[in-house]
């Protein structure tokens, strides 16, 4: 671009104002800056080779060249970084986080304390607040993780409790009862 103006300041700063409108100011440590045309976007290039660019809906997207990173921030609040191996985190004005890890597995941290996690198979883990989990598993089964037992649905209707002493029940859908004890002796089978 043609140079329309050029300003040298007695502490090395050097102002560039281009023909079609652009200013371009050069410090002595390194860094540039670029005010485009339109006076709303601007580009800092710094000495570590960070570049900061905020576009005229004020947007701001910042790339952290050590790490590799980039960190964009809306106008709504919404911030968004995407890492070098892939990984994007979302964080949301309310609070929620979305991370989107490289093998696509997308974990959800809500801001009442609960999690969830969705897998590339399509299975789904969520965590309460009392620390009790269920996974939904892409087969139709379900488990849930509680403080005093875990329990597996079948599709079919059945149901097996493992409670933390190792006792085990299952219940069948024709209404049968099976409990064995922590050693896998059988102590009640309510055959019909």
């Amino acid at each position: 671009e043609e140079i329309q103006r050029e300003t040298a300041y007695p502490d090395g700063k050097v102002e560039k104002v281009l023909k079609n409108g652009c200013h371009l100011v050069f410090f002595p440590n390194g860094t540039w800056k670029k005010v485009g045309s339109d006076g709303k976007t601007v580009t800092i290039t710094f000495f570590n080779g960070d570049v900061k660019q905020v576009m005229p809906d004020q947007t701001v997207i910042y790339y952290y060249a050590d790490a590799k990173t980039t960190h964009t921030t809306y106008s709504d609040g919404l911030e968004v970084l995407q890492f070098s191996n892939g990984q994007i985190e979302k964080h949301y004005p309310d609070g929620k986080k979305e991370i989107t890890f490289p093998d696509q597995t997308i974990k959800n941290l809500f801001t009442d304390g609960q999690e969830e996690s969705i897998f590339p198979d399509g299975t789904i883990v969520r965590i309460q607040r009392d620390g009790s989990k269920t996974i939904e598993f892409n087969n139709g089964q379900r488990e849930l993780h509680t403080s005093q037992f875990k329990r597996r649905e079948y599709p079919d209707g059945t149901v097996k409790t493992v409670y933390m002493n190792g006792q085990q029940e299952t219940k069948y859908v024709s209404g049968r009862v099976r409990v064995k004890d922590k050693d896998g002796n059988i102590i009640m089978d309510t055959k019909l």
